[in-house]
C-alpha cells in the first residue's frame, strides 16, 4: 500500500532531524575529548630529576586532571584547548601509571623515569643498527627492557607543529634494527653505566642542512643567514632543506618534553659553507637551548669522519671539521672525533659502536660526574714559533700522546705566504714539534686538513687527536652564505 504524501514528507524529517542530533552529539563528543601529544604513550620515560610537563587538548574551560606516581594536578583548557601541567621532579623507577582525566580518561602504562636524549641531525645519526657493523648479533643481544625508543617521523612544516607521529617502543630485537644505530649505542652505554631506565627520541633526516633544523626567528636574527632565507622564500612541502621547516615538524613538537641533553651528527651537507657553519651551528645550539627553557642542556656533537667527497675542494670538509671544534667554544659541549673509524670510500661508515661509545663517555664524564674515565682525545690548545720549527700544544693528552705507526702523518706547515708543505712531526713530552727545512720562518701548522685525512696521533687512551690549524688564512668556503 502506498505511504501518503504527508506521512513521507514527515517521515524524512524525523530522519534528517534524528541524522543532525546524531552528528552533533559525535562532533561534541570529539570536541570534548582530551588528548595527549604522540610523544606520551604507554612505555614511555619521562627525565628523571627534573619538572614533568604534561600537556595537550581538550574543550575550552574544560578541567583536566593528571595523576604520574603519586602526584595529582589540574589545569583547565584554555580558550584554544591547549592545556598544561607540571608535577613535581621524580626519581628514576617506575613502571608508572599516567592517567588523564577529563571527559574521557586516559591512562597510560608502563611509564618509566629516567635519562632522556634527543638524537638529531642527518643520515649517519639516521643511519640504523641493521645496516650497521655486526648487525645480526647486536640485534640479537638487544634485549633491554628498560631502554624506550621513539623514531619522530619525518615530516617537512612551514610553521611550527604542535604534534609529531611516532610511538615509544621497548627495545628488543623485534624493535632495534630501524633505530638510529649512534643513538642506541649512546643510549646503551649509559644504560649499562647508570643503571636507570633510558628514553631515546630519534628526530633526524638524512641529506638535511643545519639551517632546515633552526627556528626561522633564530635565521632571521643575524644577517649572515638572509640568503638562506631567500633561497627558501618560497616552500616546497616536498624538500627538506629548507630553513626552519624540520624544526618546525620535528624538534618544535617536543620543546614541552625535559630532556637530558642531545647528541648531533651532521655537517655532511654544509660542507660547501663551511664558514658559514662557525655561526650556524651555534646558532641551532643555543636556539634549542633558549626554546627547550632548560639551560645549557649538554649538546655533544660528532666531528666528520674521513670521506673523499669527489667533485669538492679536499679542503671543504676540513674546514667544517675546524668549524665543529670551533663549536667547543660553548658551554657544556663535547665533540666526539672519528677520524680512526671512518672510510674514506663510505659517507656512511659502519662502526657506530664506537661512535655511540665516545658520545657516552662525553655525556658519562660532563653530565654525570663520572670521573674514571677520558672522554676526550687531544684538542688544540696553543702553538709557539721556536726557530724554524712550531710547538703545539694540547688539552686532553690524558696519559700522553701517542703515534699509531712509525712517525706522525697529516702535519702541514707554512711560511707568511700560506704555502703548506707536508712536515715532519715528533712527540716531545705532552707536544709535538713540527717543522720543514724548506719553510725557514714559519708561521702556521694544519693538521688532518683534508676531506679524507686519516692522521695517527691518538692520546693514551686510544682517542685521536681533532684535525686543527693554527693560522687564519682565508678559508676556501670564505663569502659562501
Amino acid at each position: 500500500m502506498k505511504r501518503p504524501k504527508r506521512s513521507v514528507w514527515l517521515w524524512h524529517r524525523c530522519q534528517v532531524v534524528a541524522g543532525i542530533v546524531f552528528l552533533y552529539t559525535c562532533t561534541s563528543a570529539v570536541q570534548a575529548d582530551v588528548r595527549l601529544p604522540k610523544i606520551f604513550g604507554n612505555h614511555m620515560v619521562v627525565q628523571q630529576q627534573m619538572p614533568v610537563k604534561v600537556w595537550g587538548w581538550a574543550e575550552p574551560g574544560e578541567r583536566v586532571e593528571v595523576s604520574l606516581a603519586g602526584q595529582t594536578r589540574a589545569a583547565s583548557a584554555d580558550a584554544s584547548g591547549k592545556w598544561l601541567v607540571t608535577l613535581e621532579p621524580l626519581p628514576a623507577g617506575g613502571p608508572h601509571k599516567l592517567i588523564v582525566q577529563a571527559n574521557n580518561r586516559i591512562e597510560l602504562e608502563d611509564v618509566l623515569v629516567g635519562e632522556v636524549w634527543i638524537g638529531s641531525g642527518q643520515s649517519n645519526m639516521q643511519w640504523p643498527v641493521r645496516r650497521s657493523m655486526n648487525a645480526e648479533e647486536e640485534i640479537a643481544n638487544a634485549r633491554w627492557p628498560k631502554i624506550r625508543l621513539f623514531t619522530v617521523a619525518r615530516r617537512i612544516a612551514e610553521t611550527p607543529q604542535e604534534d609529531c607521529e611516532g610511538e615509544w617502543l621497548i627495545c628488543s630485537p623485534e624493535t632495534v634494527g630501524e633505530f638510529s644505530a649512534v643513538l642506541y649505542f649512546f643510549g646503551r652505554k649509559l644504560h649499562q653505566e647508570l643503571g636507570v631506565p633510558v628514553g631515546l627520541i630519534n628526530s633526524s633526516w638524512g641529506g638535511t642542512v643545519a639551517e632546515a633544523w633552526t627556528s626561522r626567528e633564530a635565521l632571521e636574527g643575524d644577517e649572515d643567514f638572509r640568503p638562506i632565507l631567500e633561497r627558501g622564500a618560497k616552500f616546497d612541502p616536498k624538500i627538506p632543506n629548507q630553513p626552519a621547516v624540520l624544526f618546525n615538524g620535528m624538534i618544535h613538537p617536543l620543546l614541552n618534553f625535559a630532556i637530558r641533553g642531545v647528541v648531533w651528527y651532521q655537517g655532511e651537507s654544509n660542507c660547501a659553507r663551511a664558514e658559514q657553519y662557525q655561526k650556524l651551528f651555534p646558532t641551532l645550539i643555543q636556539d634549542w637551548r633558549k626554546r627547550w627553557g632548560l639551560g645549557d642542556f649538554p649538546f655533544y656533537f660528532v666531528q666528520l669522519a674521513p670521506f673523499r667527497y669527489r667533485n669538492a675542494d679536499p679542503r671543504n670538509a676540513a674546514e667544517l671539521r675546524e668549524a665543529q671544534r670551533l663549536t667547543l667554544r660553548l658551554p657544556n659541549t663535547g665533540m666526539v672525533v672519528t677520524t680512526d673509524i671512518g672510510d674514506v670510500n663510505d659517507i656512511h661508515p659502519t662502526n657506530k659502536q664506537e661512535v655511540g661509545r665516545r658520545l657516552a663517555l662525553w655525556a658519562l664524564a660532563k653530565t654525570y660526574g663520572k670521573t674514571d674515565l677520558v672522554y676526550s682525545g687531544p684538542l688544540y690548545r696553543e702553538a709557539k714559533i721556536e726557530g724554524n720549527k712550531i710547538r703545539i700544544f694540547f688539552d686532553h693528552v690524558d696519559g700522553g700522546l701517542v703515534v699509531k705507526g712509525e712517525e706522525l702523518t697529516h702535519f702541514q706547515i707554512a711560511g707568511a705566504d700560506g704555502e703548506f708543505k707536508p712536515a715532519k712531526a715528533v712527540i716531545d713530552g705532552e707536544t709535538v714539534v713540527v717543522w720543514n727545512e724548506e719553510v725557514a720562518n714559519p708561521v702556521a701548522v694544519r693538521f688532518g686538513w683534508s676531506d679524507d685525512a686519516e692522521p695517527n696521533l691518538f692520546n693514551a687512551a686510544g682517542l685521536p687527536a681533532s684535525p686543527f690549524r693554527t693560522d687564519n688564512f682565508p678559508l676556501v668556503t670564505a663569502g659562501r652564505r
